[in-house]
């Protein structure tokens, strides 16, 4: 598997698997999807957006970016989103590894996650794993697709 920064021609395989993520509307606060001049705009805005390809393939990605401004600048944020297909490989665990090295290398110096859901176990078990510090419980901090609120955790790390 390679890890690399993404290219252009990556937007139709990124768009698919980022727009799953929303419509299951378990983890993620979006709800937007995103189409191809939207997702062009998205992921090129970020600090770093990286893939996972494997066989030619694009099977994971994440986005990096400020998670604020000015003189909390230097504390950045992440998204990953790994193809529901692949999921139990360790695609996440390499994406989550790749991000902590490009944002040291662009200057950052923590990392934050705002609204991990609480019962997303397999993200939090690898975050724990990899370093992340649990920050608390936000009660009813994450509106689940069917309406249902549940609590996020934010987590974060320093690089």
């Amino acid at each position: 598997m390679l890890i690399r920064k993404y290219r252009e021609s990556d937007l139709t395989d990124m768009i698919k698997i980022w727009n799953n993520i929303i419509e299951e509307g378990i983890s993620f606060p979006y709800e937007e999807t995103l189409d191809q001049s939207s997702a062009a705009d998205f992921f090129s805005s970020q600090s770093y957006s990286g893939v996972a390809e494997e066989n030619g393939t694009i099977v994971g990605l994440y986005t990096l970016h400020p998670n604020n401004i000015g003189r909390c600048g230097h504390i950045c944020n992440a998204s990953y989103v790994v193809s529901p297909e692949c999921r139990g490989r360790h695609i996440g665990e390499q994406l989550v590894k790749d991000c902590l090295e490009n944002a040291k290398r662009l200057g950052f110096r923590v990392i934050q996650f705002n609204a991990v859901v609480e019962s997303n176990i397999h993200a939090r078990h690898l975050y724990e794993r990899l370093g992340f510090i649990q920050l608390g419980t936000i009660p009813n901090g994450f509106r689940m697709k069917d309406g249902h609120y549940e609590n996020i955790c934010p987590y974060y790390r320093e690089l």
